[in-house]
């Protein structure tokens, strides 16, 4: 599995370097002198998904809190743990999974989720015309555009495709062979009859009449840890000050988004996604707070845990469960929340 084999990797580099916290950038010296810890952030991909981080960097919500965060696009979940386990990053914000299968592979300083921003999964399911009475019935003996094997998106399509009677690989062919990146554009050239897309590209080939929405995978799956920040164990002991202020920065995004439309929300994020039209991002942004996907705490639940190893179980991706309090803090979420929740 790449997942595996890319982790083992990791584990030995981190083995190399030591097991020593990341250390921070060398701190700036504001006017008045005092020193302003710096969290080097790597992120897995630059998306409206993640609304709320973007909104807390826009709105100065890290400066507020005395915190400077380096931002990085790894382009990958096995990416950004690599950039965590050898050091090169502080904090990683990908899917929770990651720190399960890190887990899994036996390390000695543990990864830890210390903030959930997404609570639901983010893809839309997408046909090729308007279907208003959606039924899971009508994709039997279709053809579906599919994503990676083994990775969380694929898990969770294959999980509400068997919970609403549907044999994932039996009652419906799933293609698996194309690229993340070039899912739309196929499917938008006449591959398969269904896709399970992100944003925004459904919404993209939506407004092109290239595709339809016509079910939300984030609905159908439920509450999971889908999207978190971590950190290695002895970087969150040794830097509890400056991951609280991350913390607090993050919770103050989460009340911005639920307390302010989509299209001031768009507004605010517009920076951060050159190149994509203002209406697209009020489109996503509204689907995204239409179905719940931010939560209002970044504190994370064992029943979203529970829920999150139930679908990885089902697609055979996890060799044993694992403990909430093994890769789960809730510290730094719940203090958070206490200081700025709504």
């Amino acid at each position: 599995m790449r997942w595996q084999k890319v982790l083992v990797i990791a584990l030995l580099i981190l083995s190399l370097v030591g097991l020593a916290a990341c250390s921070s950038q060398p701190p700036q010296e504001p006017a008045t002198g005092q020193q302003v810890p710096t969290i080097r952030l790597s992120e897995v991909t630059r998306s409206i998904f993640y609304a709320p981080m973007y909104v807390a960097f826009a709105n100065g919500y890290f400066a507020e809190e005395g915190l400077e965060v380096e931002l990085t696009t790894a382009f990958g979940g096995d990416k950004v743990m690599t950039h965590l386990l050898s050091n090169e990053a502080d904090v990683g914000f990908v899917g929770s999974e990651t720190s399960i299968y890190v887990y899994q592979q036996g390390s000695s300083d543990a990864v830890l989720n210390f903030f959930q921003l997404t609570q639901r999964d983010g893809q839309f399911l997408v046909a090729r015309e308007p279907i208003e009475d959606f039924s899971w019935e009508l994709i039997r003996g279709k053809v579906m555009l599919g994503q990676r094997k083994g990775g969380m998106p694929e898990m969770v399509a294959e999980y509400v495709e068997a919970k609403n009677g549907i044999i994932p690989h039996v009652d419906v062919e799933i293609i698996q062979n194309v690229d993340f990146a070039n899912l739309g554009s196929a499917f938008a050239s006449g591959t398969g009859d269904f896709a399970h897309l992100f944003e925004p590209v459904a919404a993209l080939l939506e407004k092109e009449g290239k595709a339809y929405v016509v079910a939300s995978l984030g609905v159908e799956s439920g509450i999971l840890p889908y999207t978190c920040f971590m950190a290695k164990s002895s970087y969150l002991e040794k830097n509890p000050e400056a991951i609280q202020k991350l913390a607090n920065g993050l919770q103050k995004g989460l009340n911005y988004v639920h307390s302010h439309s989509p299209e001031e929300i768009a507004a605010i994020i517009a920076p951060y996604f050159e190149g994509t039209d203002e209406d697209i991002l009020v489109t996503v942004v509204t689907r995204y707070k239409n179905q719940d996907t931010w939560p209002t705490s970044g504190v994370i639940i064992p029943e979203g845990l529970e829920n999150l190893q139930n679908i990885m179980e089902a697609a055979g991706e996890l060799k044993e469960r694992v403990p909430y309090e093994q890769i789960v803090t809730t510290e730094f979420a719940q203090k958070a929340y206490e200081l700025y929740g709504n």
